[in-house]
């Protein structure tokens, strides 16, 4: 359903639909919100701890009753982030790296359709384009920002606001990923030299102890 209601609002914000066909993608869009509320309150209503499953699930809850405002409707689309991370798992770091990945080009996708739709039209608008909204959705979500396109509503300043915070998740994500690559390495590594280091102890105490037989039996000749 989150696939859904992607597909048809980029519909209704690149392609400017005609008004049955923008119809129809309002319906798509309401059905999939319908959906998504059914589904939050059918797994409240079968919670063991219904007070402690609502607070862990705050951003369900947002996904259901966000404002009205057409391009906070995207954050419907963190479901598309629970469900990749469900189905990639988090045990295997390449899955980690896809995920962090597949996040990133949907977050970067998502923004830029937001804030195409919020200001693409406006006269004072430095954003006019789809183009130019991708362009400024990178930068912002790698916290360079050129500064050469930026909002100029508060709507856009709060899709920018969610990009940053977004942007800044995935870097974090990948950040630990690479750290966490090299910590295990190293812990390999060690691994490797402890068990060399112990087998050359063993043949060293091995050695030693034939030199102590070796001189036991020359100590019994010389006696003899």
């Amino acid at each position: 359903m989150a696939l859904l209601f992607l597909a048809a609002y980029s519909v209704q914000v690149l392609a400017d639909p005609s008004d049955t066909v923008d119809t129809i993608l309002d319906v798509v869009i309401y059905a999939s919100w319908l959906c998504f509320a059914i589904d939050y309150v059918v797994r409240l209503s079968v919670a063991p701890h219904r007070g402690s499953w609502f607070i862990r699930h705050l951003a369900d809850l947002a996904i259901v009753v966000l404002p009205m405002l057409r391009p906070l409707r995207l954050l419907r689309l963190l479901i598309l982030v629970g469900v990749l991370q469900k189905a990639l798992g988090s045990a295997i770091r390449g899955r980690v790296v896809l995920y962090t990945a597949a996040s990133a080009m949907l977050l970067i996708y998502v923004a830029s359709l937001a804030i195409y739709e919020t200001e693409g039209q406006l006269p004072d608008a430095t954003i006019t384009s789809f183009g130019d909204a991708v362009w400024w959705s990178m930068t912002t979500v790698t916290t360079v920002g050129y500064g050469d396109y930026y909002p100029i509503t508060l709507t856009g300043r709060v899709i920018a606001g969610f990009l940053m915070l977004g942007g800044i998740s995935v870097i974090g994500v990948v950040t630990a990923t690479i750290a966490s690559w090299i910590v295990q390495r190293v812990a390999d590594d060690d691994e490797a030299n402890s068990a060399a280091t112990s087998a050359e102890l063993q043949l060293l105490r091995a050695e030693v102890a034939d030199l102590r037989k070796d001189l036991a039996r020359h100590r019994e000749a010389a006696e003899v």
